[in-house]
């Protein structure tokens, strides 16, 4: 594989990043205790690679190391907390929707494969790196059917000094077929799991431990039949159920986010092209993702959801094609901010009672009380043709 820049160094200590490592979004979503903004915390861009496009993934393992990926084939990765970026593989034809690492050496990238977006020729769902990303390999342990392609990874951390105990659910995809890969064991080996008798296409996935699991999606490949879908499981993917199925056609769950176990939100994309369909809806879940109610964001029918995080069960945001919406009374209200167009993934990081995020679409913005350098905005307008 293609490495444009050697990592000369980490920004601290090998051991210390594989302590910090818990400070990943997926290890604090399991805990209740809620996160606070440091005074003076604001989204600020981020000095990345312009990007005509929706760009879907970021991943810190610490607050210095980070990666995030996009459908150009690129990998790029920060150890100085977003400030500066280097690009440790650059594969055309490769289309990076997913990535989550283990600790500060180890990680996985997923690809959406062949068949759905013109110009992908690479049909390997699953990379892996093992030094800290200056290179990655297709994973070749994977039993079973093939694995079309993967939208979403995530990453649970039970035991931060045992990398070996970490969880890895690797889900997709847009447009079908859904399947869902899961490792027990830091990735030695994956079950591959047959998910088409719940749902059609997966675009998200959560898992609170071994065995329970969210999924986000729509109930059919064909998007003009599709509805909302998101299904739990209680004994690690054996059995689902639906938990939430939206009313409306043309609908699918984009991405879900759980800022403590009992509260998580999910994004509901519309494609209706009915002109009376204008109000654009969340769901929302106060019992651990076993029952979902619908909340307004905006009647606006140009809107179009992609990503949310919520550093807290009321302070969070919504990534749309217009740009990014926020809410401080847990989705009662929501204001535009600036904070970027087309966001499709948020990581919130834990710092003690206090949080870091980032947030990755069409440029990368990290939310801090640090002053970062000014990076003015891009005047391209940014098209997004598939969800």
């Amino acid at each position: 594989m293609p490495n444009n820049a050697v990592f000369a160094h980490f920004a601290r200590p090998l051991a210390l990043a594989l302590l910090a490592t818990a400070c990943s979004q997926s290890f604090a979503a399991v805990n209740d205790a809620p996160l606070t903004p440091q005074e003076g915390s604001h989204w600020q861009k981020l000095p990345t690679e312009p990007y005509k496009g929706k760009q879907d993934d970021i991943y810190f393992v610490n607050q210095d190391l980070g990666f995030y990926v996009n459908g150009k084939g690129n990998i790029w990765r920060s150890t100085d907390g977003g400030r500066s970026w280097q690009n440790v593989l650059k594969q055309p034809g490769t289309y990076f929707r997913a990535i989550g690492m283990v600790d500060a050496r180890h990680g996985f990238a997923g690809n959406i494969g062949t068949g759905y977006f013109p110009g992908v020729t690479d049909n390997t769902p699953l990379y892996e790196t093992t030094d800290g990303g200056d290179h990655w390999s297709p994973v070749t342990t994977i039993p079973g059917p093939p694995m079309q392609g993967i939208c979403a990874i995530d990453v649970l951390h039970p035991d931060a000094h045992n990398p070996a105990s970490t969880i890895i659910d690797a889900a997709g995809r847009v447009g079908g077929p859904a399947r869902l890969l899961r490792s027990l064991d830091g990735g030695k080996s994956w079950s591959n799991i047959d998910m088409t008798p719940w749902l059609a296409m997966i675009v998200d996935v959560k898992f609170f431990d071994a065995k329970h699991g969210v999924i986000f999606g729509g109930t059919d490949a064909d998007l003009e039949k599709s509805h909302a879908v998101i299904v739990t499981t209680d004994d690690g993917g054996a059995h689902w159920k639906r938990a939430y199925e939206s009313q409306r056609k043309s609908e699918l769950i984009w991405k879900g986010y759980f800022p403590s176990r009992s509260v998580g939100y999910a994004t509901i994309q519309n494609y209706d092209t009915d002109t009376k369909v204008t109000q654009r809806w969340l769901a929302k879940t106060t019992n651990g993702g076993k029952n979902w109610n619908e909340i307004a964001l905006v009647d606006n029918k140009e809107v179009t959801e992609f990503g949310v995080g919520f550093a807290n069960a009321e302070l969070g945001w919504v990534g749309t094609n217009k740009g990014g919406f926020e809410t401080t009374d847990g989705g009662a209200h929501w204001n535009p901010v600036a904070m970027g167009r087309v966001i499709n993934k948020f990581r919130i990081l834990p710092d003690g009672k206090h949080f870091t995020a980032y947030a990755i679409g069409s440029d990368v913005y990290k939310y801090t009380s640090e002053q970062l350098p000014d990076v003015p905005d891009a005047a391209t307008p940014v098209h997004v043709d598939k969800p």
